[in-house]
């Protein structure tokens, strides 16, 4: 039987890859240990939650519905909104598209605004041999119900056409300036290559497409929107002046902290998983580089480009990476929370909470992180133990935050989205 011990001492390299992963500064401080406290059962897929402010929480759940959990805890019979009718039907069994993202306008109370990312079927207008469109689009809330929100207002806002059906980004987020943030991932396949992806860069070095970027739009005046005059691209030549920063493979979720910075969780391919500090005009490598590390894509007109340090591309460097099976921490999609301000736990005040989708393919074995930033702006990471049985044994779909801080996580214990295996649960002390 071979075991980890012998895989390591054959290759030198990954030997000492490892012994740093597990000699890091955190290693050895102090566990930091939480439990779960369940809030919604009996769903297919949560996958994203907003907090009106008032003690409700709404939950999208991949399917197409979203929830609402009152002020009591108790979640409401009727959906706040009901998309199955107009978007592709999630395949059972494992599937990255459906409702994939939800965000309140930051004057929710007021005007009752609120914004969806989903999976349409094709349009007319689709190219040939593309899965699905992206929508971005936005409702209002039905005036007699505040639990309820009018399905027939719905004004699409942005369309993507997804060659592929897995990389769609889904991230929604309104930032300090009120402008809306959309993930959009590569466009799917692998080494974002195939069908409807740029053969000598990639989607994610293209400034053509808006895949495999941060876009950031604005939705309080023109319609469908208005370019803000400050995007960093604005006034380039072939450019789409949407996108805030690029070389993305596939964000998932992302989230602003109270200094206004933008922390991202950009799933990697078949190694390294990152977590980014994502700036204005930004280029962050992918499909040249994973993490801090050289990716091998092999471009037409830019192979000499895949054997050159990352350095001379002056790529932005992640704050953090972990490997695919290598290390204290691992795992093998990561998923981007947010900087705890809440008051529950003290002790993960000012670290930023994200996780990891599983540690295996094949099992629910989730994982949460926090990542602490030290005096000298350097980024260390600890893994969160999760009472009684140390992880939480569940897939980790997303992590919610409500209007206090405090944090959730959104999970199932199944590959795809179906029957009622899927949970919030809060996190608490």
């Amino acid at each position: 039987m071979i075991t980890l011990f012998d895989r390591l001492t054959k290759n030198p390299r990954r030997l000492a890859l490892a012994l740093a992963l597990l000699l890091s500064p955190l290693a050895a401080a102090q566990q930091i240990s939480v439990k779960l406290q369940p809030i919604a059962k009996a769903m297919c897929g949560p996958l994203d939650l907003a907090a009106t402010g008032d003690g409700r929480l709404f939950i999208a759940d991949q399917i197409g519905l979203i929830y609402v959990i009152d002020t009591q805890g108790n979640t409401l019979d009727e959906p706040l909104l009901d998309l199955r009718d107009r978007m592709i039907k999630p395949n059972g069994q494992y599937d990255e598209r459906g409702l994939l993202g939800l965000v309140l306008h930051p004057d929710f109370a007021k005007n009752g605004r609120l914004f969806v990312n989903y999976s349409a079927p094709r349009a007319k207008d689709t190219p040939k041999g593309f899965d699905h469109r992206t929508h971005v689009s936005e409702f209002r809330m039905a005036k007699d119900n505040p639990n309820k929100a009018d399905a027939g207002s719905e004004r699409v806002v942005l369309t993507i056409d997804q060659p592929q059906g897995n990389h769609n980004g889904g991230g929604l987020a309104f930032g300090p300036d009120d402008m809306l943030y959309i993930t959009s991932g590569d466009g799917g396949a692998a080494n974002d290559k195939g069908p409807g992806h740029n053969p000598e860069i990639g989607n994610g070095q293209d400034k053509t497409t808006l895949l495999g970027k941060m876009l950031r739009i604005d939705v309080n005046g023109k319609e469908p929107y208005a370019i803000p005059a400050d995007n960093p691209f604005v006034n380039e030549k072939d450019t789409r002046p949407e996108i805030w920063a690029l070389g993305l493979r596939n964000v998932w979720r992302f989230s602003f902290d109270e200094k206004g910075r933008m922390f991202g969780g950009d799933v990697g391919q078949g190694t390294w998983e990152e977590v980014d500090i994502i700036t204005k005009g930004g280029n962050y490598g992918w499909p040249q580089r994973e993490g801090f590390h050289s990716f091998p894509f092999a471009g037409k007109k830019k192979a000499e480009d895949n054997a050159a340090p990352p350095t001379t591309h002056n790529f932005a460097d992640p704050i953090l990476e972990y490997h695919h099976s290598i290390g204290d921490i691992h795992g093998v999609s990561i998923c981007g929370g947010f900087v705890y301000r809440g008051k529950a736990i003290p002790a993960l005040r000012g670290m930023y909470i994200f996780g990891d989708w599983s540690q295996d393919w094949g099992k629910p074995a989730g994982v949460l992180i926090a990542g602490r930033e030290g005096a000298d702006g350097k980024w260390t990471q600890s893994e969160i133990k999760i009472e009684p049985n140390g992880r939480m044994e569940r897939y980790l779909l997303a992590i919610g935050q409500d209007h206090e801080g405090e944090l959730y996580l959104l999970t199932r214990t199944i590959l795809g989205p179906k029957g009622g295996s899927g949970e919030v649960l809060k996190i608490v002390p």
